[in-house]
């Protein structure tokens, strides 16, 4: 029997449900038991809550782990501190570790270590090909009896059009998406960041929109043909929204992450940062980042995923043509959510919560991002008032390759609770 909970007086605000309201809400056996004005019920442990926000649990349906292969980077224990820390409940870790998942009994073993840990639950993705290859479909039907909550070849594109159908074909019939990092491989290689003038200047090779534009409207076309759900990862174009929005607008089961760094940077942060603000897709210019800002506010996007990318600083020592791409992003996800989208008066707070939990956890197909009696008791604690800084030395990540080390934010998470269980608490 787990701990009961008492949360007293806090702001409840959960748009999916209705709620919006201060009020105590009563957890017991990792169940929301009670959700009123006033509950007199004593519990074994309680939070104070008055002057914050209680929201469902945060759902981040792209992140890297790096385990197994790449614990020089992170762990799963690492990763997922760090998701507790930033309000995550729930991550789905990409496949493309090393081995790649596309076998059942990692996809167990991913799920089973992470209820071990007793921190953020897991959804693993699987892999769409074998070891992420390009050539043959991974066996769908036992990865999602696994538990996997989708596939991908995060990392790289579907390889082909044929068997990007074929994968939209399987996943329809399992009722998972297929998660498509688009990028056309021949338009990008040997790219390194954004080309526009930023590359221009800093003499570096460039990877053209017309990379992630192409790509997407050949995986839109499969879509369309098979009734499959494609869901695009870390969309970072125009060109790429205008297509995804005409795709919505035609009813193709076609659906969307943005990811901070793309609604808060331009390609022209890449010279102050260097290395730790080289990720693929790369930033992009700042007509791209107003159209990124425009889908978040009409509705065109459906969830805002992190794609947490640690690498060890050895790995981003190298120079910027050998360093790896990525972010981190974990602890710093709803704090540039907060700067750049509620405080800036783009996005109300409740549509934040929406991104941040329903919606990533109806992509999944999962029952969470809610808050109500009888279901799981994830929940996001956090004080929209609290002034702080990111330190990356400070954080849980094993890896520092943030470009927003040293940024003051306005808005922090205090406390996470996963079935119950206090995970978190801000010191």
């Amino acid at each position: 029997m787990l701990p009961s909970l008492l949360i007293k007086g806090g702001r409840v605000l959960s748009p999916e449900d209705g709620l919006d309201g201060v009020m105590d809400l009563l957890v017991e056996d990792g169940k929301i038991q009670e959700i009123a004005p006033h509950i007199a019920a004593s519990a074994d442990q309680g939070i104070e809550a008055q002057g914050q926000v209680v929201s469902p649990g945060f759902v981040d349906v792209h992140v890297h782990l790096r385990e197994p292969g790449g614990e020089i980077s992170e762990t799963l224990e690492s990763g997922l501190h760090a998701a507790v820390a930033g309000g995550f409940t729930s991550v789905c870790p990409m496949p493309n570790t090393r081995p790649v998942n596309d076998n059942p009994e990692l996809t167990r073993h991913l799920i089973e270590r992470a209820k071990s840990l007793e921190l953020a639950r897991v959804f693993p993705i699987a892999a769409v090909t074998l070891g992420s290859e390009g050539k043959t479909l991974a066996d769908f039907r036992a990865l999602v009896a696994a538990g996997a909550v989708g596939f991908s070849d995060d990392g790289k594109p579907v390889r082909t059009a044929l068997l990007m159908k074929e994968a939209l074909e399987k996943a329809r019939e399992l009722r998972v998406p297929v998660i498509d990092h688009c990028e056309e491989p021949e338009l990008s290689a040997g790219g390194v960041i954004n080309e526009g003038e930023a590359s221009k200047l800093l003499g570096l090779r460039g990877i053209p929109n017309s990379s992630e534009d192409r790509c997407i409207e050949r995986d839109v076309e499969m879509a369309e043909a098979t009734g499959g759900h494609l869901h695009i990862a870390h969309l970072s174009t125009a060109g790429a929204i205008a297509t995804v929005r005409d795709a919505k607008r035609r009813g193709i089961r076609v659906t969307c992450e943005v990811t901070p760094h793309h609604f808060t940077l331009t390609d022209e942060a890449v010279a102050q940062y260097g290395t730790n603000a080289k990720m693929n897709p790369p930033l992009r210019s700042a007509r791209d980042l107003k159209a990124v800002l425009t889908a978040i506010q009409d509705g065109a996007v459906d969830a805002i995923a992190t794609d947490h990318a640690p690498h060890a600083p050895e790995l981003k020592a190298k120079p910027m043509p050998q360093a790896p791409f990525g972010v981190t992003g974990l602890e710093t996800s709803f704090a540039l959510a907060m700067k750049q989208l509620v405080y800036s008066d783009r996005i109300s707070l409740g549509r934040l919560i929406l991104l941040l939990s329903s919606d990533p956890a109806r992509l999944i197909n999962q029952p969470l991002g809610r808050i109500q009696a009888g279901g799981a008791a994830d929940l996001t604690v956090f004080d929209p008032d609290l002034e702080w800084t990111y330190l990356a030395k400070e954080g849980f990540s094993k890896s520092r390759n943030s470009p927003f080390d040293g940024w003051k934010f306005h808005g922090a998470v205090t406390a996470t609770i996963v079935a119950g269980r206090i995970v978190y608490r801000r010191k």
